[in-house]
């Protein structure tokens, strides 16, 4: 069984840092590894279902891997619900300026004010509404490539983050959007909040409060394998 996974940071993250995306403790390897088969991984960091469709379109590793799934997972949502005191192209354009001191400067000044600026509560990173029409983007154009080819999304997950200030206003709304889209299209959703709240809570994942353990990912990689097991199978 073989997983295509689109994914944000909290594919590859772990309870330290970034780890390789085929490191066998992360959530898609081990479920890949229950599975019998194998992942491919592709995401970055802060991914939205906006990049998610970028990728689909503009990733050749994408097109390359698609011939091959036999599940599509699409781990991406959550990150579209935090925060995003800065419109997304000027947030990521800080890393475009020059001369180095002026952007080292800038982002320091800017990550100082990201937890106060977070308690208004909004923007967030993608609005609701645009999580849920990539979502159906992405879903269409890979069914009509792969017509019956399953596919598996997320429920946004929780944080406790001091830099975003600990807010999370965003996540109702977003959660609601990938709802309305799993119904729409009939797709199975992890729930992401049941599996690693205790977990992000309590505490016991990365110090950023956003990224998981290991103990996370066996249980997300775990549950992921149990869910596609009972996915129909690819039509012929």
């Amino acid at each position: 069984m073989n997983l295509l996974v689109v994914g944000d940071s909290l594919c590859f993250h772990g309870p330290v840092g970034p780890l390789a995306a085929d490191d066998p403790r992360l959530w898609h390897s081990v479920a890949a590894s229950s599975l019998g088969g194998s992942s491919e991984l592709i995401a970055g960091f802060g991914w939205t279902a906006r990049d998610a469709w970028w990728a689909v379109t503009g990733d050749p590793r994408f097109w390359a891997a698609l011939a091959r799934a036999d599940v599509l997972v699409l781990a991406v949502g959550g990150m579209d619900t935090l925060p995003s005191p800065l419109p997304t192209y000027l947030r990521e354009g800080l890393r475009f300026l020059r001369p180095d001191a002026l952007r080292r400067r800038v982002r320091a000044v800017y990550l100082g004010a990201q937890p106060w600026l977070s308690r208004l509560g909004g923007p967030v990173a993608l609005p609701a509404h645009l999580t849920e029409r990539y979502l159906d983007d992405c879903v269409r154009a890979v069914r009509t490539l792969r017509p019956g080819l399953p596919v598996v999304g997320m429920v946004p997950p929780v944080h406790r983050a001091a830099v975003y200030g600990y807010v999370h206003s965003g996540r109702p709304a977003g959660e609601a959007a990938v709802r309305r889209w799993a119904l729409r299209h009939e797709v199975p959703l992890l729930d992401l909040p049941s599996l690693i709240g205790e977990h992000v809570r309590g505490g016991h994942g990365n110090p950023d409060g956003i990224h998981w353990g290991f103990d996370a990912h066996r249980a997300v990689g775990q549950a992921m394998a149990d869910t596609v097991r009972h996915l129909d199978p690819v039509n012929p």
